[in-house]
């Protein structure tokens, strides 16, 4: 009630106030909170009816069709849904959805090109509030997610948090269950959620990475900023660099989860053998909202064919071809032509072609080892569909990185990428100079500890409601990993007589392997995890360099809550005010919290190293040393940086005095502690 009473006060001074209402050069233009408070009420309760009076409204009175000149592509999407709509083909509510189905992400897809299409807010906010009275919730959720990530109607947006708007997807289904209770009770809840697993499974003691909601963000988040099913003549642009950004987004999860394995003193990850059973079950205690609980997988289960999708014997076939193309140095299109590998493109070509996505130049013939291998590795619990089971956790990017099985998978794959890329030449040391460029130290400020604290979000959309039912505060909190804030400090001498424009690289990889050996310079560039990559001027003679943790482009910040999205979004509505959240639009990098590894209490050793390379011949777009808008994996499909992924430490060194020659090179060697 009273924040019914102040919403209302607020709205009444926004009216006694006309001087307070958003600027705009066009009057028929739609602010962005008025766009923010849409989205969040297309995606509130989503399993139940709209909230805002206005969208339901459009929900019951719009008609797609009506005029078919506010789409830019004449109708066509729009008349194609509205189609399988009257026509009874597109899947029920209250039904579990799958990206990996190819029929249910064919009718995502056709609500994601009705939003994408709509030349004007009011036709997408319209057309989002009319569908969702029709369309699979799912199919709803991950169009209009992945509209809003594409589309130039929503630059400003930020979508709230999955595991918000899904909690289903994201929390242990014991704690929805105490959802379920405290809601029927009417009586507030603040529940603790755990891990899958007991102490007497060694993977148990990093269930904290992959079972950690932010990094299942994040996850899902990469695979909706750059899909497998984009085709640049359908959706107006390229992304670029999509097989490469494929190839380094797994190659540091998986780097990252052997850190975190051996600050656990376990050893490091097993890739996947199609002849050999996979030692390690799962169990995931999770369930899907409709359509009963995810598939368990006993240990030592051996692999075998699964019906419909493929058999163990099609995946060697196609690693074959793969492995084949590298050792050629080429790939065969679907023309016939040779596409050569053994430049810088060829792993972006590479990556295509093993997610696969539409970028593949032969489909038909290297077909998706990725895609069809979560499949095949998801459906090992019931194989041959006998007891008609949903889709297992590797079949969602929400819930793949829970089961231990997905680090083995990518492993596998990252395996094959290094074939291709100890295929290239080595770089020479004139190759990775930097004229005039020195560095005369290189250090970090602030202990390197790490910590467990406890982390709380809603569970409010977890449960069944109606209008008719207040709310009450229902949360789920679960321990998280996180880091003090520190510093890189790094003293340059810039020996030019003018200022130059630098790109500032640094690595960290473990020091030593499970069993106490010093890992080869070569071994531990392939282990190395990114820690920060950022452009930046050197006046002529010293310069200190100064690099917060904070401010890494390879993390993002948490995501604001959906009841701070929405409560700060109805006080800007009310007053006329901006509501400044462009730090929060992309969640596209991983959490900040996890920029470094656990460790532990005696001290995790890890190699540090940062290079200082050319920026002006590093910079693919320009003014990348004020610029905040490109993170890591760049922006809206452009890719700010000219360099492989990786670059220096992207090919093998067949000789690691090459890089400690280096003036503009330098490593040191640190311990990470966690006092937990």
């Amino acid at each position: 009630t009273m924040k019914v009473l102040v919403l209302c006060a607020l709205l009444a001074l926004a009216a006694a106030s006309p001087d307070l209402g958003f600027q705009s050069d066009d009057p028929g233009d739609v602010s962005d909170e008025q766009k923010q408070h849409d989205i969040n009420f297309l995606l509130f309760k989503v399993y139940e009816v709209l909230r805002d009076e206005k969208l339901k409204h459009a929900a019951e009175t719009f008609d797609p069709e009506a005029d078919i000149s506010h789409y830019n592509d004449g109708g066509a999407a729009v008349h194609k849904l509205v189609k399988e709509l009257k026509d009874g083909r597109l899947l029920e509510q209250k039904h579990w959805f799958s990206l990996f189905n190819t029929r249910q992400r064919e009718e995502a897809l056709l609500l994601y090109d009705v939003l994408e299409h709509s030349k004007d807010w009011k036709t997408f906010s319209n057309n989002a509030a009319y569908f969702r009275k029709y369309i699979n919730e799912g199919e709803f959720v991950y169009a209009l997610y992945a509209a809003v990530i594409h589309s130039s109607l929503t630059e400003n947006v930020v979508l709230p948090p999955l595991y918000e708007v899904t909690p289903h997807l994201f929390t242990n289904s014991e704690v929805i269950q105490q959802a379920y209770q405290a809601k029927m009770t009417q009586t507030p809840g603040r529940f603790r959620s755990h891990f899958t697993g007991s102490k007497k499974n060694p993977e148990q003691r990093v269930a904290y990475f992959g079972e950690d909601i932010g990094l299942n963000t994040h996850h899902v988040t990469w695979h909706l900023e750059f899909p497998f099913w984009w085709e640049d003549k359908h959706e107006g642009h390229h992304l670029d660099r999509k097989g490469e950004n494929f190839f380094w987004v797994h190659h540091q999860l998986t780097v990252r989860f052997d850190a975190e394995r051996l600050s656990n003193h376990l050893n490091p990850v097993e890739e996947i053998n199609w002849d050999k059973p996979i030692k390690e079950g799962f169990a995931p205690h999770t369930s899907y909202k409709h359509g009963g609980y995810f598939p368990s997988r006993p240990d030592n289960k051996k692999f075998v064919d699964v019906e419909g999708v493929a058999r163990i014997r099609d995946l060697k076939i196609l690693d074959n071809r793969i492995r084949d193309a590298i050792a050629h140095g080429y790939i065969t299109a679907k023309d016939g032509s040779s596409i050569d590998l053994r430049n810088t493109h060829g792993i972006d070509v590479l990556g295509d072609v093993i997610e696969s996505s539409a970028y593949s130049p032969n489909p038909g013939y290297y077909g998706a080892l990725h895609n069809t291998a979560h499949i095949v590795l998801g459906r090992q619990g019931d194989p041959q569909g006998k007891y008609n089971l949903p889709p297992g956790v590797l079949e969602h990017f929400e819930t793949s990185t829970r089961d231990p099985a997905f680090f083995r998978l990518h492993k596998y794959m990252d395996n094959i990428f290094r074939e291709h890329k100890d295929s290239l030449t080595p770089y020479t040391k004139e190759e990775l100079e930097f004229h005039g460029v020195d560095i005369e130290n290189f250090c970090t400020s602030g202990l390197l500890e790490t910590y467990f604290e406890d982390f709380e979000y809603s569970l409010i959309n977890a449960v069944d409601d109606t209008v008719d039912i207040d709310d009450v505060e229902i949360s789920a909190y679960v321990p998280r990993l996180n880091h003090r804030d520190f510093t890189f400090n790094i003293d340059v001498n810039n020996h030019n007589d003018h200022e130059v424009l630098t790109a500032v690289r640094i690595f960290a990889w473990p020091n030593r392997d499970d069993n106490g050996l010093k890992y080869s310079f070569n071994e531990g560039r392939w282990n190395a995890i990114e820690l920060d990559k950022f452009w930046t001027k050197l006046r002529p003679g010293y310069n200190k360099i100064v690099r917060k943790s904070k401010d890494s482009s390879v993390t993002v910040p948490d995501i604001p809550s959906f009841h701070y999205l929405m409560d700060r979004t109805e006080e800007a509505l009310a007053r006329g005010r901006k509501f400044d959240l462009h730090e929060y639009v992309s969640a596209l990098g991983l959490p900040n919290r996890f920029l470094l590894p656990k460790g532990n209490r005696r001290g995790l050793e890890l190699k540090v190293v940062v290079a200082l390379t050319d920026g002006e011949a590093d910079a693919a777009v320009e003014d990348l040393h004020t610029s905040t808008k490109f993170n890591h994996y760049g922006y809206r499909g452009v890719y700010p940086d000219n360099r492989p992924h990786g670059y220096p430490l992207d090919r093998r060194v067949d000789d690691e005095r090459i890089f400690y020659r280096l003036p503009n090179f330098q490593g040191i060697t640190v311990k990470v502690f966690n006092r937990d």
